[in-house]
């Protein structure tokens, strides 16, 4: 990789490719997303990996960029993980490519897993609401496995899911597979992979703290809700033992980096933890910065 992180100004390690680069995104995809826009009343774009990067270089981020694989359970045919790899190693300046690779596939899946890994995955994306399962299920330790020797992370997304937010029955989304409380058994399972807890974990919050207080490897990232309505408490570990733990994150194109990061400069954060936040600890734990 090529990313120069002297000359950047942050690390978003959430930002999605929602269609593809080419061809038509998958209909499941464009309706679950129409929902989430009108539930949230926010007509955000519709990326795909390439002006992705592009957007990330115009404001000199760099960016982890994944999809999610949760055919199984939704129907829903992703952003190939191969089209990530390719955009990603092409645009190594700004991105950085994370891959997912749905539990349920079995034997295939961790195949498929050693495959991703030998073109360059960089780490992985676990969508428990959407792929329908818990993070502690034996269904997905033979994937751990295989991530964790590699040493690469593992981020798992925590808390409500704006996916299906809106719709009847929430689109068939269970929120239970999303307390964070299921990963810390991953933690202890796994202590060589490092582990990054997606969003601030409403209604969950508390659990997500002690989780990645308890154990050594584990990360928060700070995406999918404007700053202005962390809760008290995170901010308060924050600007306290969490100052390590913490990492910036926007969720793009759910939420603008732009509205993150102006949000953010608004909020009751210490001067010397702003800049571990927004891009030391995503250096450290994605091996940019020994």
């Amino acid at each position: 990789m090529s990313i120069d992180l002297e000359s950047i100004v942050a690390i978003d390690v959430h930002t999605h490719a929602q269609v593809p680069r080419d061809g038509a995104p998958d209909p499941i995809t464009m309706h679950v997303l129409d929902a989430a826009a009108k539930h949230f009343r926010s007509d955000f774009p519709r990326p795909n990996a390439e002006e992705v990067a592009a957007y990330y270089r115009d404001r000199k981020m760099a960016a982890v960029i994944f999809c999610v694989d949760s055919e199984a359970n939704t129907g829903e045919v992703p952003v190939s993980n191969d089209e990530v790899l390719e955009i990603a190693a092409a645009n190594d300046d700004v991105l950085i490519p994370f891959v997912s690779v749905d539990p349920h596939r079995g034997k295939r899946g961790v195949s498929e897993v050693k495959r991703l890994i030998e073109k360059g995955a960089r780490g992985f994306k676990f969508h428990p609401n959407l792929q329908g399962f818990f993070p502690n299920e034996g269904l997905a330790y033979p994937l751990y496995e295989v991530i964790a020797e590699a040493g690469l992370p593992a981020l798992f997304h925590t808390g409500h899911s704006g996916m299906g937010s809106g719709l009847p029955g929430g689109g068939g989304i269970r929120l239970k597979y999303s307390n964070p409380i299921h990963v810390d058994d991953v933690a202890v399972d796994f202590p060589g992979m490092p582990i990054i807890l997606a969003h601030p974990s409403f209604p969950w919050q508390e659990e997500a703290i002690s989780v990645a207080m308890h154990k050594a490897q584990v990360y928060l990232d700070l995406s999918g809700w404007s700053p202005k309505l962390f809760p008290p408490v995170l901010l308060q570990y924050a600007n306290g033992p969490l100052r390590h733990k913490l990492l910036f994150g926007s969720d793009y194109p759910v939420i603008t980096p732009d509205r993150w990061l102006a949000d953010f400069a608004q909020i009751n954060v210490k001067d010397e933890v702003r800049p571990l936040i927004l891009k030391e600890n995503a250096a450290r734990l994605l091996g940019l910065r020994a």
